[in-house]
């Protein structure tokens, strides 16, 4: 779905507004209250679909205008035990009228399946926040399952909360009577009866979900209306029940955005499309050899979905033949990618270095996830960071590059291609999975706004001889940027070796010279130093005085929301503190030194224990102090806030 905004204002993330008025909008005698943000969590069971259900509030949020951000939290389970603390799955949506950087800190309103859902949850809702349960779930065995001795909705512990008991399977059934389901197929709409109970509640649009069911169920239009039947009744639910006596509204952030068109996007879907503009803007073929891991698998389902637009994807039956077929794309004149985890990158290293060795044009895409080996598959963190800088045998520069947003994922997509093509060099994307499942509106680009990724392909000789012979070596360079020249098989003129052994400079024969090694080793290493990267920008307001903070927090990938919003709160209670955050880790801008240079204290929060920090001490000299957290999901602008201060303090 797409909207129209237009304007630009930046705003703090801020508190609820309580401003209210009365309306006849929120049905008869109910009162219609205006707030500038809410923070909304579904959760239950794995099989309640809470990640549709969200997903389905979300997009019907961004048709309506709202800025968002949302956090989705699933088990790595295909189905995770029913009832249980580990099975529970949530999705939180963020939404105001004004620019958000974050999918919020803790919940206005919990909306809970089952007894799992709401202790797994609790302990992040604030005192007076909202709480939806589902009264049919609440008996002895599945309490006792999670540890409830009592019944949490009659003991009052709950009391610190305004508490909505709704018996939304009980509803559901009598909704669905009349379609003769059974009573374990009715229940698998309670979800709907949630999601239109929740519509209803902050007056979101209902004609998308309608017309999103009827084509999801297509081939089975009873269940279809069936759960089209169980969304209305739960907006119809809200409008009449005396539990329910007040409804929001939350205003389209009309002016948080430059004018254009907008829709919402997740990261995946960013960098699957940026793939795609990249390859159009280069007028080659991408192609794609992968192999399925989470959280990367979504972008093989969407490319496979593209043919049309000369995108080939090939599953593979392991990681290591789907970046061997990549690097083979590669050699035959494509746009190539693989995409994969952390897992993925170890099997995928040595492929790596033989693409290093022969100059080729080759996107790693590593979406992370919580590690070692297996790890947290459905987790996020960016703990890839020295794997993707050093993690092959031998000297084996590879450029990195890491998006800040989901809809930056797009534009990072286009950054790495730009540098692989134009230098001949393997690069790393490094997005993870906070981005990869999160979304946010996404400005569509006008096309004649993208860059011009256009290469040459090598047509004839490039070198001469001593004797006059005219002869094309696959070695030779461009004197700037270092690159050898792409030759596509079968180009008459243009055979030559290829392979994993040293090759010697300008012919590419097998060379074992100590010498030449030596000169191909910091040749291949000055190609990545000197790649055209921008600049780092540095967000320092100065005050009345001209003088400028003495704390800069610098971050890189996925922590830049949860940095700028922890900024906002530090610059609002009245402290000075710069922000600057990389999209380039190798190389890094040429800039970094100076910048580190001009401040006194250095904070580096990162989703890892402190390989950035490690890099930049290590580079720069500078002591760095690095805030790390690797539970596996992403940092809360409060906590960060609190950790800028004390920094700013000492």
């Amino acid at each position: 779905m797409t909207s129209q905004v237009s304007s630009t204002a930046e705003q703090a993330d801020g508190a609820l507004v309580g401003e209210q008025r009365t309306s006849g909008d929120g049905g008869p005698g109910k009162e219609v209250r205006r707030l500038d943000r809410v923070i909304i969590r579904f959760a239950g069971d794995s099989g309640d679909g809470m990640q549709l259900t969200g997903d389905r509030f979300t997009s019907e949020t961004a048709s309506f205008g709202n800025d968002l951000s949302t956090l989705p939290n699933f088990p790595a389970e295909i189905r995770a035990p029913a009832g249980t603390l580990p099975g529970v799955s949530s999705f939180q949506l963020h939404f105001a009228d004004h620019d958000i950087l974050t999918p919020g800190d803790a919940p206005n309103v919990l909306v809970a399946m089952n007894p799992a859902a709401l202790k797994a949850n609790i302990g992040d809702v604030p005192r007076g926040a909202e709480i939806i349960v589902n009264t049919d779930e609440f008996t002895k065995r599945p309490m006792a399952k999670v540890g409830y001795e009592t019944n949490p909705l009659e003991d009052g512990s709950l009391s610190a909360y305004h508490v909505h008991p709704v018996p939304l399977t009980t509803l559901t059934i009598e909704a669905l009577k009349e379609f003769g389901l059974s009573r374990k197929e009715a229940e698998r709409s309670k979800n709907m009866f949630a999601l239109g109970l929740l519509s209803w509640m902050y007056h979101r649009p209902t004609e998308g979900t309608e017309k999103f069911l009827r084509a999801k169920f297509a081939k089975k239009p009873d269940i279809a209306e069936a759960n089209v039947t169980a969304f209305r009744a739960g907006w119809n639910f809200g409008e009449t029940t005396e539990d329910f006596a007040t409804s929001y509204e939350v205003a389209p952030a009309t002016t948080a955005f430059p004018t254009g068109t907008y829709r919402n996007i997740s990261g995946n879907l960013a960098l699957s499309y940026g793939l795609i503009a990249a390859a159009r803007q280069a007028d080659l073929p991408l192609y794609l050899g992968s192999y399925p891991i989470t959280p990367a698998s979504d972008i093989l389902h969407e490319l496979s979905r593209h043919k049309n637009f000369g995108v080939r994807t090939f599953q593979a039956e392991d990681e290591i033949a789907g970046i061997g077929a990549a690097l083979g794309a590669a050699f035959g004149g494509s746009l190539a990618v693989t995409t994969t985890s952390g897992p993925g990158v170890a099997l995928k290293s040595e492929t790596i270095g033989l693409a290093v060795s022969l100059e080729l044009p080759l996107l790693i895409v590593d979406i992370q996830r919580g590690g070692p080996s297996t790890g947290l598959p459905t987790k996020t963190e960016q703990a890839d960071l020295l794997q993707a800088m050093y993690g092959r045998n031998g000297e084996a520069p590879v450029p990195i590059v890491a998006p800040k947003t989901p809809a930056d994922c797009f534009d990072a997509a286009l950054d790495a291609a730009r540098i692989a093509l134009t230098y001949r060099t393997p690069v790393f994307l490094l997005s993870d999975g906070y981005l990869a499942n999160g979304s946010e509106p996404w400005r569509i680009p006008e096309v004649d706004q993208l860059p011009d990724l256009r290469v040459q392909f090598a047509t004839g000789p490039n070198h001469q001889l001593a004797d006059g012979t005219e002869v094309f070596w696959p070695y030779k360079r461009d004197p700037e940027s270092l690159a050898r020249p792409w030759a596509v098989p079968g180009t008459p003129g243009l055979e030559h070796r290829i392979g994993g052994i040293e090759k010697q400079d300008g012919t590419g024969n097998i060379s074992y010279d100590p010498a030449n090694h030596d000169f191909m080793v910091r040749t291949r290493q000055a190609k990545v130093d000197g790649i055209d990267v921008p600049d780092l920008e540095v967000d320092d307001p100065a005050d009345e005085s001209g003088a400028g903070a003495r704390t800069l927090v610098l971050g890189w990938g996925s922590t830049y929301g949860p940095i700028t919003a922890a900024v906002r709160r530090v610059r609002g209670a009245g402290q000075r503190i710069a922000q600057a955050h990389l999209r380039h880790l190798n190389p890094f801008p040429g800039n970094l030194g100076e910048v580190l240079a001009r401040y006194d204290e250095v904070v580096v929060p990162e989703m890892n224990l402190g390989q950035l920090a490690t890099l930049l001490r290590a580079r720069y000299l500078v002591d760095a102090r690095s805030h790390t957290q690797v539970s596996g999901m992403p940092f809360k602008a409060e906590q960060l806030a609190e950790v800028l201060k004390e920094a700013i303090n000492d």
